[in-house]
């Protein structure tokens, strides 16, 4: 596909728009709740005496949920739809938002954490949900793009998460208790009951898949998936991409306090501004610029980039490291929604199975966080970035490897 065909292909269409809405308003949802865990990680430390690594288990209480839930949530939405999909995902949503009163009330770093799966399980089911829907109102050929734009209010979310959560947690100069955690929450989960009201009574209309396999039955359709090449490839790069992506998020404020001279609050507004602000603009621009430029083309580019700002981390200290950190974000912005789509493509009546897969590696979040946990409390900050270096690097290698094989087709 050559880009005068993009440049040709609508981004939304009309009938599509009213629903890219909705749907994209869930992605701003998650992107908000996922970026407070990063704050979450330093409060504890500092209020429970925690080291890094122990404190990464809030990473592995939500990240794992997306593994253990991601593939029945695939076949519930098989069955049930987008829509069905969608709010019972905003159910359990809320339901571990409320979890969060009896973890206060207990002062339980255990209950806080079983509060956080079932929160995962419901963003299990809204992503799974929602990401291959909003690539699939429109035309394939910016399935991409359309992603991307929608991912962007996911970066908005971010953008907020640490700046709320950072004020109420460390808005006197030191983390405060567990107490302040209930009454946030709570509200979160009434605004996500009322988003699950709203869209029980709306209509969406449900994206119907070309057939491209034979194979009927679920056994049949995950044997024909994994024997897609350009999918399996895919689905190592988005697992290795979320290592790097969530043990950065989780481990920012560490590294940016490492020296003892910038306290935790500038830190989480360092990382809502700075970071996530670059994470937001990334999207944005890179879906402007997937419009007219092939999506893999642009992943080859961005991954090469956080390979050397990660590096760069790693070797050098001070204000240049921050920097090179900060610009991670801008670069690994497009990269979550860029591999979905292109591991995607194709696929047909196996989209709906496909996404539920892809929406299994956040579990690689948790890894990667409890990994870079134990090299900060044993090597040391800086060299902890090797975590996240090795999986910006097998992005690259997808990258590399889809322009390639688009090439010779």
């Amino acid at each position: 596909m050559a880009e005068s065909d993009i440049k040709g292909a609508k981004l939304i269409d009309k009938k599509y728009l009213v629903p890219f809405i909705l749907i994209a308003s869930l992605f701003f949802l998650w992107g908000f709740s996922r970026s407070i865990l990063d704050v979450l990680n330093k409060h504890f430390q500092d209020v429970m005496s925690m080291s890094k690594t122990e404190s990464a288990l809030i990473q592995v209480a939500v990240y794992s949920a997306y593994f253990i839930m991601a593939l029945p949530a695939g076949l519930f939405i098989m069955r049930k739809g987008y829509r069905s999909g969608v709010v019972l995902g905003l159910l359990l949503f809320a339901a571990g938002a409320f979890m969060f009163i009896p973890g206060e009330r207990f002062d339980s770093y255990g209950m806080f954490l079983g509060a956080l799966f079932v929160l995962g399980c419901g963003l299990a089911f809204l992503e799974t949900a929602a990401n291959p829907y909003a690539a699939g109102l429109g035309d394939p050929r910016t399935s991409a793009s359309r992603l991307n734009l929608a991912q962007s209010l996911n970066g908005m979310g971010c953008i907020f998460g640490p700046l709320i959560f950072g004020q109420i947690l460390f808005g006197n100069g030191e983390s405060s208790g567990s107490e302040n955690l209930s009454i946030p929450y709570s509200i979160l989960g009434v605004i996500v009951l009322v988003v699950a009201i709203i869209f029980s009574r709306v209509k969406l209309p449900e994206i119907k898949s070309e057939e491209t396999s034979p194979a009927t039955g679920d056994r049949k359709m995950v044997k024909s998936l994994w024997g897609r090449p350009l999918f399996v490839f895919g689905l190592a790069a988005i697992f290795c991409y979320e290592i790097s992506e969530i043990a950065i998020n989780s481990f920012f404020i560490n590294y940016v306090t490492d020296g003892g001279t910038i306290s935790a609050e500038t830190a989480s507004q360092m990382l809502a501004i700075c970071g996530l602000g670059l994470f937001f603009a990334g999207r944005l621009i890179g879906s402007r610029i997937m419009s007219r430029v092939r999506a893999e083309k642009v992943l080859v580019v961005c991954a090469a980039a956080t390979v050397v700002c990660t590096a760069m981390v790693i070797l050098l200290s001070g204000i240049t490291s921050i920097v090179a950190l900060c610009a991670c974000y801008l670069f690994e912005s497009i990269m979550f929604p860029t591999i979905f789509a292109l591991s995607l493509n194709g696929l047909g009546n196996l989209t709906k199975l496909g996404s539920s897969f892809l929406m299994m590696s956040p579990i690689g979040g948790a890894i990667g966080t409890l990994t870079m946990g134990y090299l900060a409390d044993n090597a040391g900050m800086s060299l902890s970035f090797l975590v996240p270096l090795a999986g910006y690097f097998v992005v690259l290698l997808f990258a590399l490897c889809y322009v390639s094989r688009t090439k010779r087709a």
